[in-house]
């Protein structure tokens, strides 16, 4: 299996990564191109894949294409490659807000027979440590085995899950966003920490442990949040005050707007 990759920012990296680590590919399977000579050079020597400038020449070897470049390219880059494209090679697209049924128009296929076998996908920036979660929905071209085997890369850098494609947008908000939100929180509690004396690398280390462990509860205890968030108050204790505070402050409001925020202007791309 060719595995081809256009655009090698940090979401392509971390793709390659998990697939490398998981032993799902070899290098030697990989391809990828970059917009510049700098970063394709800078790949190859990090990953020891072949990698290139040019994207045809990395759509024509591929039996999975990853489509990994910003929405605002999808046009040209599949303008350029669409002739190219092998029958049967498996399309994975990483766009942000960009349909299948755009996907498809963009290949061409309503102008003609053509058909593509499409994977639509939204994963976040924790796949570059191997913890992400990726949303996935496919179109009807594609059959179990190849669900299967995308499941089975988006799962060499973290969780793998198949929704609908109406809930892909809320996919790229609650997980493809969320992050920057829970960064903004670890530095927060940080910030707090060291305004009452505490060193900011001891500070960042106990919030970041927190965040993470706290997360893993929830994962791993099955128990909701709210109940788990009533063991740590006791009554009359010290957390109930500060949970008193973070609900004076707007914060469960504050922060589904912003899921909403950024679903809205997601649709808007």
């Amino acid at each position: 299996m060719k595995l081809g990759f256009i655009g090698l920012g940090n979401m392509a990296s971390a793709m390659i990564g998990g697939i490398l680590k998981e032993g799902i590919a070899a290098p030697q399977d990989i391809t990828g191109s970059a917009k510049t000579e700098k970063t394709a050079e800078k790949k190859a020597a990090e990953f020891g894949m072949e990698t290139c400038t040019d994207n045809r020449r990395v759509a024509e070897q591929a039996d999975v294409l990853v489509l990994a470049v910003k929405p605002r390219f999808f046009p040209e880059v599949i303008a350029e490659i669409r002739d190219v494209l092998r029958e049967g090679t498996l399309v994975v697209s990483v766009a942000a807000g960009k349909s299948i049924k755009y996907i498809e128009e963009q290949f061409g296929v309503y102008e003609s027979e053509r058909r593509i076998k499409l994977v639509r996908c939204m994963p976040n920036t924790p796949a570059l440590v191997l913890a992400g979660c990726t949303g996935f929905c496919v179109n009807d071209q594609v059959n179990k085995e190849e669900k299967d085997l995308a499941e089975k890369l988006f799962s060499s850098f973290g969780k793998a899950i198949e929704v609908p494609e109406r809930l892909m947008d809320t996919v790229g908000s609650v997980s493809g966003s969320s992050p920057a939100f829970v960064f903004m929180f670890i530095e927060a509690l940080a910030d707090g920490a060291v305004a009452e004396g505490m060193p900011r690398g001891q500070a960042l280390e106990f919030a970041a442990q927190a965040v993470y462990g706290s997360a893993k509860l929830v994962l791993e205890s099955g128990l909701h949040p709210e109940e788990l968030k009533d063991m740590v108050c006791s009554p009359g204790g010290t957390t109930i005050q500060g949970v008193r505070t973070l609900e004076k402050g707007g914060m469960r409001g504050t922060v589904m707007d912003a899921v909403i925020a950024c679903v809205e202007k997601t649709r808007r791309l």
